[in-house]
């Protein structure tokens, strides 16, 4: 990414300045759809399965400690965005870095999202195709329909699905195109989470729901260390951060992005603990770290099993269409590092496309290769992405190349630090021992 001004250097948007100012002009609900379909993505499958390691209670606190310090890093990043030269994360990276601090978020952010991704392409094979890792089999939906064959496999119905719904929406070239996409995704997510509970106050009423831990409970082989395992999933959930400058450029106030952002924390923050904690009452110590596949168990009834088969495949679709929003922030990132004096534009549409493949094809061959999402959250949430979301922000303000950073803003900046920090050492720590334990 580069410092120059937005009319000039923006990707994916044309030189002339009065067009410019005609696709300027997305709207506040827009962002909001923007802002919250990059956050309730993968991390949602993830959610109550850290319920089960940290509990009830300390799971809430965790989710608002997370989401109050993302607002926090936003802020940060709006801040000097309004005070600066830079219409962009990387341009403020390199304000404050050089060279260096903008190469360092690019590299993060393509990390980041080339896994993400990938999550999300393996939770739709899991839906169609089931999942047989952790040593039980799970069925999915074409397997349950039709039986297992080669056509029913993970890489046969995986590529039906990059072919022919992803590829398509990844050629939209404005981020702002993608709002309709997005606000229907979001109402997938809810649908989700309104199934589920459902699903988990009628098993609570026929006394068929699993007891709940309130806080962690250490007797059963759960360690301290493990505790912090939790917290790179909850990050991850949250991570936002990339998408901002993208949505900010197109709306018509600027200024109406800290609004955006705040009401899709609150509404993440409202759909994370709900579907965590219905999720964890309905399956319990057996859930999953994909919990879609949790959902192909037996029903005794037509509609149970229909039900079984909706929330799995509203939640698939939901990931099919916030991909292109993730997607589009990475193509940025990949095409800003390999060609920094060339950005892409409007008009170049054979480097468009042939970017969009390449890094389609990687994706896809990323998911059939790694079944398990786990892995996944677990590498990029303790090292990548506590960058991009809390340890880069938190140095812009401390590095105040433009002198307008407050003592507040320096001890929050701080404390961010120290937390993404810590519990990521923490983590990377119990992750080590516990593989080490297991060989």
């Amino acid at each position: 990414m580069t410092p120059e001004k937005q009319d000039s250097a923006t990707p994916l948007l044309p030189v002339d300045q009065n067009q410019d100012e005609r696709l300027r002009g997305g709207s506040i609900s827009g962002a909001i759809f923007n802002i919250s379909t990059g956050m309730v993505g993968a991390g949602i499958m993830s959610i109550p399965a850290t319920f089960k390691v940290l509990g009830v209670i300390p799971s809430f606190f965790v989710i608002l400690l997370v989401g109050y310090f993302v607002e926090v890093t936003v802020d940060f990043l709006l801040k000097y965005t309004h005070s600066g030269e830079s219409d962009s994360y990387g341009g403020l990276m390199a304000e404050s870095f050089g060279k260096f601090g903008s190469v360092a978020l690019q590299i993060c952010v393509m990390i980041t999202n080339l896994g993400a991704l990938i999550i999300y392409l393996i939770i739709i094979g899991d839906v169609l195709s089931g999942n047989n890792s952790d040593g039980s089999v799970h069925l999915g939906t074409l397997q349950e329909w039709f039986g297992i064959h080669w056509w029913t496999s993970r890489a046969f119905s995986v590529l039906i699905v990059v072919l022919f719904v992803m590829l398509p929406l990844l050629c939209v070239k404005r981020i702002d195109s993608l709002r309709h996409a997005s606000a229907i995704s979001i109402l997938l997510a809810v649908l989700f989470v309104v199934i589920c509970s459902m699903m988990a106050i009628h098993a609570m009423w026929e006394g068929k729901t699993q007891k709940l831990r309130l806080v962690p409970d250490f007797s059963h082989g759960i360690s301290f260390s493990e505790l912090f395992t939790t917290i790179p999933v909850f990050a991850t959930a949250f991570g936002c951060h990339v998408n901002v400058h993208p949505v900010r450029a197109e709306l018509g106030r600027p200024s109406d992005m800290t609004s955006a952002v705040r009401i899709s924390l609150i509404l993440c923050v409202a759909i994370y603990f709900s579907v965590g904690f219905f999720g964890y009452l309905l399956f319990g110590d057996s859930i999953m770290a994909d919990m879609l596949v949790n959902f192909d168990q037996a029903s005794d009834s037509l509609i149970g099993k229909m039900l079984n088969d909706i929330v799995r495949l509203s939640y698939a679709i939901h990931l099919m269409l916030v991909f292109p929003v993730m997607n589009y922030s990475l193509r940025v990132n990949v095409d800003e590092l390999f060609f920094p004096k060339r950005p892409l534009l409007a008009t170049e549409t054979l480097r468009f496309f042939s970017l969009t493949c390449i890094l389609l094809a990687f994706i896809y061959g990323g998911a059939v290769a790694f079944p398990n999402i786990w892995y996944f959250f677990q590498f990029m949430g303790t090292t990548t992405v506590m960058c991009i979301m809390f340890i880069f922000p938190s140095s812009i303000v401390l590095r105040d190349t433009h002198n307008i950073s407050t003592t507040r803003e320096k001890i929050l900046a701080v404390l961010v630090i120290v937390f993404a920090i810590g519990t990521s050492s923490v983590a990377i720590y119990s992750n080590i021992a516990t593989y080490i334990a297991n060989k």
